[in-house]
């Protein structure tokens, strides 16, 4: 510690004796003087406001809620406290929606900001390519329920084609679409668990242990029931084939 001390202390001192050698920076902040300095601030701004809501938008425009509450019905019908640990199942439920959407990004990547680059396309034409391959995405996933359900918040008449729905509409429908698949699927895990649970608290009743908790005893037949029937497989499997 001490040896560290002077190591930076040393460091200091010979920064302070060779100030006259480090630059500076003067950060300003002046007003635009032609339209065009304009547009490239907002250009940067909305950039640098796209990549702070990118995990926000892997959220709401992806498959990700419905993996990862899922993944977290599993382990509370398990009854494995925290195993898997929370980390492990976020980065297998960010994993899959990288494997799913990809086709839908490369698509948006290719038909509007690749062009865009290119400088082939406008900004307006490139946003609007962007994002189609993700609203058509999310519309196939989303009842029409859902959608007639923000449709009737906003007092709009039903559109006429999928281009005609404003993104504003289709990721709050999708994300209370998402929602509901994912509490479906997460019911359907518990029964089987919990068939298990009520028949070793039968078992342990007729044998008068009263006073040994079911939870434990269940917990190693539910791991073995899961792991014979290979259950991440038919998990994953059936996860991914839900999503159209």
């Amino acid at each position: 510690m001490i040896r560290l001390f002077f190591i930076l202390f040393s460091l200091v001192s010979f920064l302070g004796a060779e100030s006259a050698a480090i630059p500076t920076m003067n950060f300003q902040f002046d007003s635009p003087d032609t339209p065009q300095q304009l547009v490239s601030s907002l250009n940067v701004l909305v950039l640098l406001t796209l990549l702070f809501l990118a995990p926000s938008m892997v959220l709401v425009m992806t498959t990700f809620t419905r993996f990862v509450i899922v993944f977290g019905f599993l382990r509370q019908a398990l009854g494995t406290q925290q195993v898997p640990p929370t980390q492990l199942l976020v980065m297998l439920a960010m994993i899959l929606t990288f494997f799913v959407m990809e086709p839908v990004g490369q698509k948006a990547y290719d038909n509007g900001i690749k062009p865009y680059i290119e400088e082939t396309i406008g900004y307006e034409e490139a946003f609007a390519k962007t994002t189609l391959p993700f609203k058509n995405f999310m519309i196939r996933n989303t009842r029409e329920k859902d959608l007639a359900l923000f449709f009737r918040i906003r007092k709009m008449e039903n559109p006429a084609t999928v281009a005609d729905v404003p993104l504003s509409i289709v990721i709050p429908a999708f994300v209370i679409s998402e929602l509901k698949t994912a509490f479906e699927i997460g019911f359907l895990l518990f029964l089987p668990f919990l068939v298990i649970d009520m028949v070793v608290a039968s078992i342990l009743m007729s044998m008068g242990m009263m006073m040994l908790p079911p939870v434990m005893i269940a917990l190693p037949f539910k791991i073995l029931v899961f792991v014979l029937i290979d259950g991440w497989n038919l998990l994953i499997g059936n996860l991914i084939a839900s999503i159209r």
